[in-house]
């Protein structure tokens, strides 16, 4: 059997999207936590919203808007330089703890992975640079090079004929419930990264094929799968 690809999902999955909290505080003070929240919800929300209406923007003009959304809801009256530091910020969002050591097993084990996400390539990029995890990937595939979002199944279609596999031999691993049913659409095999135990996965009557609550978890649920 053919060694399998893995396309991993970026925020939410490898890196903290959250990781700003600390800033906000300096900020916003005790209502930190709720704006990041909501600021990601909200993101998320303009992606399914522009994806239905065919009318894409690229990730940082929905992560802008969300912010402009949730100063005004919750009127905390950030000043442009302050957003403008935020939207910095956000291009240097920290991995979580068990990322590295997950990959690194995948890697030694000889699986070939991909970066597969909502955001753009460049934005990507930056990220897994700083995290210090971007030699851990073959290549860097945003939804941006087709103007689509999760969970698009051309978007999927995209991740597969760039990675030149087929949907049976190429995993996808996401802490976003959606991401795990757009992939188990197109007969992707799914791996949930169960971040936050508060968190609740659709009941559609799909489930993911694995559900691991640390990332050096997934080694073993790819070499015995099936």
């Amino acid at each position: 059997m053919a060694t399998p690809v893995i396309a991993f999902d970026i925020y939410g999955t490898l890196i903290d999207p959250h990781g700003l909290v600390e800033e906000l505080e300096q900020l916003i003070g005790e209502r930190a936590r709720e704006f990041s929240r909501r600021w990601r919800d909200k993101q998320l929300e303009y992606t399914f919203r522009r994806g239905l209406m065919r009318q894409y923007e690229d990730f940082s003009i929905c992560t802008r808007q969300a912010l402009d959304y949730c100063d005004t809801l919750l009127g905390t009256h950030l000043s442009e330089a302050d957003k403008q530091r935020l939207l910095q910020r956000y291009a240097s969002l920290p991995a979580f703890a068990d990322v590295e050591a997950g990959l690194a097993a995948l890697q030694q084990a000889g699986m070939r992975m991909v970066a597969f996400s909502n955001g753009t390539a460049a934005g990507v990029n930056g990220l897994l640079e700083q995290a210090g995890i971007r030699d851990r990937f073959s290549d860097i595939i945003s939804v941006d090079e087709i103007g689509r979002y999760k969970p698009d199944p051309a978007v999927y279609q995209h991740c597969l004929a760039r990675a030149g596999t087929s949907a049976e031999a190429c995993w996808l691993v996401s802490a976003n419930p959606f991401d795990i049913l757009g992939a188990a659409a197109v007969n992707m095999p799914t791996a949930w990264v169960r971040r936050d135990p508060a968190v609740v996965f659709d009941p559609w009557g799909t489930r993911p094929d694995a559900s691991v609550e640390q990332l050096t978890d997934l080694i073993n649920v790819v070499q015995h799968h099936g």
